[in-house]
């Protein structure tokens, strides 16, 4: 899982543009979804989103995603699990204090959004995680709350 992450930080750009045609094409169906019935739309969302996701982004399903704002990097893979920045425990070979064969999770971040047209919404503070939506889709979650707001920008 490790090496497909990799790749996706390392292809940050592409991954931001398809996300953002994914989530202009979800803003136009949510209404569609929204009449289908959300409850009933759930489960299948969730296990369509965590095999996807889980495959490229080794994918906790947080319930939460930041993926677009992370260099496409999912920072729930930190070993402590911090969603705004890396902890004071980089080692200077830039790997992790708790897993020293790992690369820090927010090293890889700010490299992928480097690669990205809106990569400096790497900076922006993420809300900290709601542990009750662990396992549920944040892609129907997010499409809801857009479709209320209207377009809102990614």
């Amino acid at each position: 899982m490790r090496a497909l992450r990799r790749l996706a930080t390392r292809h940050a750009g592409p991954f931001e543009r398809l996300y953002l045609v994914c989530d202009r094409l979800a803003l136009a169906l949510a209404p569609l979804l929204v009449k289908a019935g959300l409850e009933r739309l759930e489960r299948p969302a969730a296990v369509l989103e965590s095999w996807t996701k889980g495959a490229l982004f080794d994918c906790n399903m947080c319930g939460r995603c930041v993926l677009a704002a992370t260099g496409m990097t999912c920072p729930m893979n930190c070993p402590k699990g911090l969603r705004n920045g890396p902890c004071g425990g980089v080692r200077a070979n830039g790997n992790c204090e708790i897993e020293a064969a790992l690369r820090c999770v927010w090293l890889e971040a700010w490299e992928g959004a480097g690669r990205m047209r809106h990569g400096g919404r790497i900076g922006e503070l993420q809300a900290p995680l709601d542990h009750r939506l662990k396992g549920s889709s944040a892609w129907l979650r997010r499409m809801v709350e857009r479709a209320r707001l209207g377009s809102a920008p990614p």
